[in-house]
C-alpha cells in the first residue's frame, strides 16, 4: 500500500475556504487548487521570473508544490480505484 505524501504544514495564504474545487473527468472526481490559489501561485512564479523571492515567498511557493502534490496523490488513488472497480 502506497502512503500518501504528508503535509508539513500549510501556507499561511492558502485560503482555508475555496481552497481546493472539484471537477468530475470521465465520471470521476479530480481535485484541483482553486482559481485564487492558482492566480497566487502564478503570481509567485511570474515573480520570481523577474526578481529572487524572498525566503517567505519561496517557503510559500515549496508549501503549494506541497500540497499540489497531495492532490496528485490523491487524484491517482481516486483515478486507480476507479478503473480497478470498472475492471471487475
Amino acid at each position: 500500500m502506497v502512503l500518501p505524501p504528508k503535509l508539513q504544514n500549510l501556507s499561511n495564504n492558502l485560503p482555508i475556504e475555496g481552497a481546493v474545487r472539484i471537477e468530475l473527468v470521465e465520471g470521476i472526481p479530480i481535485f484541483r487548487a482553486s482559481s485564487k490559489v492558482q492566480d497566487c501561485i502564478e503570481e509567485l512564479l511570474i515573480k520570481q521570473k523577474n526578481y529572487p523571492l524572498n525566503s517567505e515567498e519561496e517557503r510559500e511557493l515549496d508549501l503549494y508544490e506541497e500540497v499540489n502534490d497531495y492532490l496528485s496523490f490523491i487524484n491517482r488513488t481516486i483515478r486507480n480505484a476507479f478503473l480497478t472497480q470498472t475492471s471487475i
